[in-house]
């Protein structure tokens, strides 16, 4: 008899030209993933090929219900690790059947600042460090801490290995060769400080690329949670108390910073974001005033700061980036739940776009 993995596994290229396209989006709260298929005639590896397509708004928080139909327009496709073969995944908008942006598409505004002449010239890459908590599906408790008690305080678990230590390892592989397998540019992996934490990180990546490639990755990664029954939260201070919050810590170059005497344009970018501290706060994750306390590997989220090897402060500059006068910075602030397409925009127009003395 034949079982129902065998024929999840059946492979179309044996009897058909046709593939499945898996439509992908964000929802009404904004960290919500939605998605759905679709049967396409041929492979498609261009995204300006895939057909528009239409969903209830309605049942996603973005649409009225006397005027539900919201439209998908395909931006960036990607090998499809649970289907296999042909099969694409596709990262899409979202507007009105008049072609306007509905309020939680935050990708066309990224896409504006991303196409200016000023930031294309600049090249601005990102490199993404996803943090996230897996949860005990009927208690939404850490994975591996005792129901209602806690483990262990904080040490051995960043980075740690055996079965008093470390949970989830079997999920996190899974996700780090899907994302290689999807084409996304995941650089790494680890277990976090916190037990039942890990991170993995997306990048180096140019442009509005970095934030499509971290939006799969987190659906990769919420599929494969639904798969092994346990539950991705993105909260960023998922257990209060002495524990460490989750982030998205954002490193950032541009083709300037990466050029010789790069450090003084760094140092220059480093102060425009502090003069736009405010703004940048209130654009980087709901619940983010939880996890920027001053403590835990964070700055206070009321001040700005930056320091060079400095964990604690809003922006780091790592020793390697002083010694050779030129590379990155990281943006230690973004919450684990930030919107990437809000963040790298943001980052880029403050430091390319933005003129301080125009503003005041």
């Amino acid at each position: 008899m034949t079982s129902l993995d065998e024929l999840l596994h059946i492979s179309l290229e044996e009897s058909t030209s046709e593939i499945i396209a898996e439509y992908i989006w964000i929802g009404g709260s904004g960290t919500d993933l939605r998605s759905k298929a679709r049967t396409l005639p041929k492979p498609v590896t261009d995204p300006k090929l895939l057909p528009k397509w239409n969903y209830d708004g309605s049942s996603t928080g973005q649409a009225p219900g006397e005027d539900s139909e919201v439209i998908l327009y395909p931006q960036a496709i990607f090998r499809d690790p649970f289907r296999r073969g042909n099969n694409i995944l596709v990262i899409c908008d979202a507007y009105t059947p008049q072609g306007v942006p509905i309020p939680t598409n935050k990708r066309a505004a990224a896409a504006e600042i991303f196409s200016k002449k000023e930031v294309v010239d600049e090249e601005p890459w990102y490199g993404l460090e996803q943090e996230y908590t897996l949860l005990q599906k009927d208690v939404k408790w850490p994975l591996g801490w005792p129901v209602g008690g806690y483990p262990g305080p904080q040490g051995p678990y960043y980075c740690g290995t055996g079965a008093d230590k470390a949970w989830g390892r079997d999920i996190v592989n899974a996700h780090y060769k899907a994302c290689l397998y999807a084409g996304i540019q995941i650089s790494g992996i680890n277990g976090e400080v916190m037990p039942g934490q890990w991170e993995f990180q997306v990048g180096p990546a140019k442009g509005i690329a970095a934030a499509d490639q971290l939006w799969a990755a987190r659906y990769i990664l919420e599929r494969i949670t639904e798969i092994a029954g346990v539950v991705l939260s993105l909260d960023p201070k998922p257990i209060d108390g002495d524990w460490n919050g989750a982030g998205c810590h954002t490193n950032y170059s541009t083709k300037s910073m990466r050029a010789d005497g790069g450090y003084e344009v760094i140092k220059k970018a480093i102060e425009k974001l502090g003069l736009r501290h405010k703004e940048h706060i209130a654009s980087y994750g709901e619940g983010n005033e939880r996890r920027l306390t001053g403590k835990h590997e964070t700055a206070d989220m009321k001040s700005f700061s930056w320091g060079v090897a400095n964990r604690g402060a809003s922006v780091r500059v790592g020793r390697d980036t002083e010694k050779e006068g030129k590379g990155y910075f990281e943006d230690r602030r973004p919450a684990s739940n930030m919107d990437p397409y809000v963040v790298t925009g943001l980052v880029a127009y403050t430091t390319i776009l933005w003129n301080p003395t125009e503003s005041k």
